[in-house]
């Protein structure tokens, strides 16, 4: 079973949320309404997954992000948020977030969309995703090369898996398509994340669009 903390506390998005996560088999679902019963329900039980709102009414998403983050490294965390600005989106893929989703674009099979995050892939909105490409583009513009060091460390097929990732392709996938061992991805994700300085596949992305080592 997978376990997912979702945190929310509009009740109306709750029980819609938790409503269709409870009618899919695989996972056990339990809801929080404010930033303390979260972090009581992140003591007594990890996730596996958490969804969480960034806007709680005793406090801030981002710090239940952070604390996940550290204490639950495998803990997959997707922000569903209405905050869709670059400042809330940046901070949340450094805090550790792999999956940022607007309210107002949350799929209909929310259930699907949380099985693709436990997979590996990145769930994030179109427009989303759409602003950091621009602002990637727009950097790529105004400076050269920014991070050269970190680029120039990179094997190619360190640039291929980190852009499998981006695509949103599961371990299996990259290694079926590059020819590797399934063993073999996550010996190469590790080092890109040590060479790039980073903790989440999310931020892995990030950074790698900010360098221009992938394009989407």
């Amino acid at each position: 079973m997978i376990a997912v903390l979702l945190v929310e506390d509009d009740a109306p998005t709750r029980w819609r949320l938790q409503d269709a996560l409870s009618a899919a088999p695989e996972f056990t679902v339990t809801a929080a309404a404010t930033l303390a019963e979260a972090r009581e329900s992140l003591s007594a039980n990890p996730p596996r997954v958490l969804l969480t709102d960034l806007q709680l009414p005793d406090g801030h998403g981002l710090d239940l992000i952070r604390e996940t983050r550290q204490r639950h490294p495998d803990t997959e965390i997707m922000v569903i948020s209405i905050l869709g600005d670059e400042e809330s989106v940046i901070a949340a893929i450094r805090q550790g977030a792999t999956g940022y989703l607007l309210k107002d674009a949350v799929p209909t099979d929310i259930a699907a969309t949380v099985r693709d995050l436990v997979a590996g892939h990145s769930p994030i909105s179109a427009s989303i995703a759409r602003f950091i490409v621009r602002r990637t583009q727009a950097q790529a513009s105004a400076v050269a090369v920014p991070h050269a060091l970190n680029t120039a460390r990179l094997t190619p097929r360190e640039i291929d898996i980190l852009w499998g990732i981006a695509k949103g392709f599961s371990y299996a996938d990259i290694a079926g398509h590059l020819g590797l061992s399934r063993q073999t991805v996550p010996g190469h994700i590790k080092n890109i994340y040590r060479k790039l300085e980073v903790n989440t596949r999310g931020e892995a992305v990030f950074e790698a669009l900010q360098q221009g080592l992938i394009r989407l």
